[in-house]
């Protein structure tokens, strides 16, 4: 048996978890590659035209993996927590438009689902998982273990990684994206490369501790629903005052960043900020051009020559 993990959307938030949970209960599995130009059609031509374009990307990626493997891994979200918290319908969907999209080729789809408030843990997912995988408990528990220990370990690494970074003494600009956009090979790596080559050091705000992150985002908004922006958000707060300035980053047209977007330009004061849209169309140079006369507004207030 082997198993299709589309490259895109939660894969960038749990691929170590996933992945470390196949490798000990040993099944094989495959990746989709980054994306490109032929993922990106692949999405577009089959998802629905109303799909923000991290979906159409999650559309493509699932079209590549047909027919190379036996199953097909759709993660579904859709709470993890509190009550007065969900995630952007697109993760709590996820399963039912891809097995809509593809009803006639009969997908076979390996389940995968969180719901805290239907009391559908992380690990009864897992334990369901590897039942129908043919597994024992035991060894579903075994495998669900390490690789929550492999997630730890990997968290930590990145979290200290970037830490070391904010000491650094070149301009740094706190990067505010879902993983899914700015570690795309496509869409979100172009913006990484133009900083790196302006002499900037990105500072991710998806890489943080993610309990003091919405810890803190619950200080700057008390109504905020999506647990994934909230993250965002203290992100935010906890790294503003280490950075000089901070780019949004968000894909067309997903609503619940485009109201987390305007509510942060609305109420962060005192720090240079910009919102970058993606839309998946070719050509990089009007994002290039942005991102350049920010990094020099930056170097000008930091040398004194603007004034806040």
């Amino acid at each position: 048996m082997k198993v299709g993990i589309p490259r895109a959307f939660l894969y960038y938030k749990y691929h170590v978890l996933w992945e470390t949970f196949f490798e000990e209960l040993g099944i094989d599995y495959i990746v989709s590659p980054e994306t490109n130009k032929d993922i990106i059609k692949r999405g577009e031509a089959h998802a629905m035209d109303e799909s923000c374009l991290s979906s159409k990307i999650f559309t493509g990626h699932v079209d590549y993996l047909i027919d190379k493997c036996d199953y097909i891994f759709i993660p579904r979200v859709a709470t993890l927590g509190s009550h007065k918290e969900t995630v952007c319908s697109k993760f709590q969907a996820i399963y039912d438009v891809i097995n809509n999209i593809y009803r006639e080729k009969n997908l076979k789809i390996l389940y995968y689902s969180i719901d805290i408030l239907n009391k559908d843990t992380e690990l009864k997912a897992f334990l369901k998982m590897g039942k129908f995988l043919g597994k024992k408990k035991v060894q579903v528990l075994k495998a669900y273990y390490i690789a929550k220990q492999a997630e730890k370990t990997a968290k930590m690494i990145d979290l200290n990684n970037q830490n070391n970074l904010l000491d650094s003494d070149k301009l740094k600009i706190l990067v505010v994206s879902h993983p899914y956009n700015i570690y795309d090979e496509y869409i979100g790596k172009p913006i990484m490369d133009t900083l790196n080559e302006l002499g900037c050091e990105a500072i991710l705000a998806c890489v943080v501790d993610e309990k003091k992150a919405r810890d803190r985002a619950k200080k700057i908004s008390g109504t905020l629903p999506w647990t994934f922006n909230k993250e965002l958000v203290g992100a935010i707060s906890l790294y503003k005052e280490k950075v000089d300035g901070i780019i949004l980053v968000s894909s067309f047209p997903c609503g619940p960043d485009s109201l987390v977007n305007e509510m942060i330009l609305r109420r962060l004061k005192g720090k240079p900020i910009i919102n970058l849209i993606l839309d998946g169309q070719e050509g990089t140079a009007g994002m290039e051009t942005r991102i350049e006369s920010f990094v020099d507004i930056l170097n000008l207030q930091k040398e004194g020559g603007i004034h806040e």
